[in-house]
């Protein structure tokens, strides 16, 4: 337990120094600390150590340890990171508080008829494939601003920001300034990118928040 508290400590400070060497307003960086794999009894001194913002990846593994988690620790806001499948919109809107992984017209609207059903306004990110890895789920980044548009104007969702996954064995430095210029030709502010191995990069690419799971809870 004092392990992990150590941990996170460390990395906010890492995160307050890579804010201060870009001449970034202190602050201005959010910490999603990435729960995923890790159960209610690890993620709780996390919580009492002051974090409120997490990051998970499956809808299924959230709705067994985080009801029970918001209700004693009811600030708390989860982000879904992973991919969402169409059958799982309707658990996601009711647990979620802000989803990064809009990635297609299918989910845009599945979204927007659950978040109207609900009478909930989740927050909203489109992911984007900068390695365009066959693999991995996002929209094509040069399909990205129509998709943020067609979101807006389709679906009605208020696209918050753009959240991309750097392939791993690519420098992510130019990911990482190609998810920014997405975002500014899309009138986007957020940007949801950098992970426990280079975050700190991140923050120097205009990240608004860091995805940081392992360097806080240790390796799965």
């Amino acid at each position: 337990m004092i392990e992990v508290v150590e941990r996170l400590n460390a990395v906010k400070a890492k995160i307050d120094a890579a804010e201060n060497e870009a001449t970034r307003a202190a602050g201005s960086v959010a910490l999603v600390a990435v729960s995923k794999t890790f159960d209610a009894e690890a993620i709780r001194p996390v919580l009492e150590a002051g974090q409120n913002v997490f990051g998970e990846n499956r809808v299924q593994e959230a709705q067994a340890k985080w009801p029970d988690l918001k209700t004693d620790f009811p600030d708390t806001k989860l982000h879904l990171i992973g991919p969402l499948q169409s059958n799982k919109a309707k658990d996601a809107v009711a647990l979620f508080d802000v989803i990064e992984t809009v990635d297609r017209e299918k989910i845009a609207g599945e979204l927007a008829r659950e978040m109207k059903k609900q009478g909930r306004a989740l927050r909203l990110y489109v992911q984007v494939n900068t390695g365009s890895e066959p693999q991995k789920a996002g929209i094509q980044p040069n399909e990205a601003v129509a998709f943020v548009q067609r979101c807006r104007e389709v679906h009605g969702l208020a696209i918050e920001g753009l959240m991309c996954i750097p392939p791993a064995d690519e420098n992510p430095g130019p990911h990482f300034a190609l998810l920014g210029k997405l975002a500014k030709k899309a009138g986007l502010a957020k940007l949801s990118m950098g992970m426990s191995g280079d975050y700190e990069l991140a923050v120097a690419f205009g990240a608004t928040s860091v995805r940081v799971g392992s360097a806080i809870f240790g390796h799965r």
